[in-house]
């Protein structure tokens, strides 16, 4: 297992981090005794790094995940976990106000079985609380300990450097990271997100790495997605993302590539992602032990960058204004220096 700074910080995490949201998961999940099984295999391959959310399976996950990791030695482990959903029909039990915040990291740390909580992420943006509140509770729950690092989810690009941002003005916690939805599929985080999140000194953590399944070439188009399946049980989700023509010509390429180097199509797809050094971490979840060694072996095989460029190119992304008029104009003021910009030249 290779391992990667988790943006400008200090703490090292695994490039492959395991994804918790099937732990409990009614239908396409796993119970407990799976849940256990899948981490330890997980920590045994290498893996350092694994997240979850209170919201995942309305905190079961959070408790299964506390029961898998006490055999093991915590502090070699780093703990991800986040709030902003609903919780309960309490009018208050949601969002980041310093209530809800406070209140959702007792439960979690509680359900964990742990002192403290590495990554503490917000799960997504809160129009509704100041953002100064937000912060300045995050702030103090990692100068108390229980928090070690802050980071956001499904945040715009503006809302990571506002947040940011003000967090410098008041001499408060920045956010070291960002977990957002990044596959070969949907890659629509590289027109502003990622190069924020860069900007910001923020790392990516891509959730839906694999896209349900579908980069692992485990889905026929003609058929559709069959009973039972994560993505047969989530249509009104995945189809809608995922499954069209432009997605299948990808999958189908991901495959090629697979079969050429002799790894899986999930290790293919994930080293895909992890060939851009923006990225952190790929999250990756499983809802039998075996399937972790799929795509375990990703965390250190690197897909060669002429294959990388070749699945990039399968179906061109569109990254739209205002980076066609940079690509169309950047001549203009470059061309004399010797080092183009790093935004420019990756």
């Amino acid at each position: 297992m290779k391992y990667r700074y988790l943006g400008n910080s200090g703490l090292l995490v695994s490039r492959v981090c395991l994804g918790t949201m099937t732990f409990g998961m009614e239908g396409w999940g796993c119970d407990e005794a799976a849940s256990i099984a899948i981490t330890n295999r997980f920590i045994e391959g290498g893996g350092n790094f694994i997240d979850t959310a209170d919201m995942y399976s309305k905190g079961i996950a959070e408790d299964f995940l506390g029961k898998a990791i006490a055999a093991h030695n915590r502090d070699e482990l780093v703990i991800a976990s986040k709030c902003w959903f609903r919780m309960n029909e309490s009018p208050n039990a949601k969002g980041l106000s310093r209530k809800h915040i406070l209140s959702s990291v007792e439960a979690s740390l509680r359900r964990l079985g742990t002192d403290h909580i590495d990554l503490y992420q917000m799960h997504g943006f809160d129009s509704f609380t100041p953002l100064e509140e937000t912060l300045r509770t995050l702030d103090d729950l990692v100068r108390s300990g229980k928090v070690r690092y802050i980071g956001c989810s499904n945040f715009f690009g503006w809302q990571m450097v506002k947040a940011n941002s003000l967090a410098d003005k008041l001499g408060l916690t920045r956010m070291v990271s960002a977990q957002h939805l990044y596959n070969l599929l949907r890659r629509d985080i590289e027109r502003e997100v990622l190069p924020a999140a860069a900007d910001q000194g923020m790392g990516m953590l891509c959730w839906s790495a694999i896209a349900g399944g579908l980069l692992a070439g485990k889905y026929d188009k003609q058929k559709g997605p069959e009973k039972g399946t994560r993505v047969g049980l989530r249509a009104a989700v995945d189809l809608p993302r995922y499954w069209n023509d432009d997605s299948f010509r990808i999958i189908d390429e991901v495959v090629a590539v697979a079969k050429e180097t002799g790894v899986s199509a999930a290790q293919v797809a994930l080293a895909w992602l992890l060939g851009d050094r923006r990225v952190t971490s790929v999250l990756v979840g499983a809802k039998r032990e075996e399937q972790v060694a799929d795509w375990l072996p990703a965390g250190d095989w690197d897909l060669p960058q002429e294959l990388r460029d070749r699945l990039t190119n399968v179906v061109p992304f569109d990254h739209g204004y205002p980076r066609e008029w940079m690509e169309m104009n950047w001549g203009n003021i470059s061309g004399m220096e010797e080092f183009a910009p790093w935004e420019v030249d990756r």
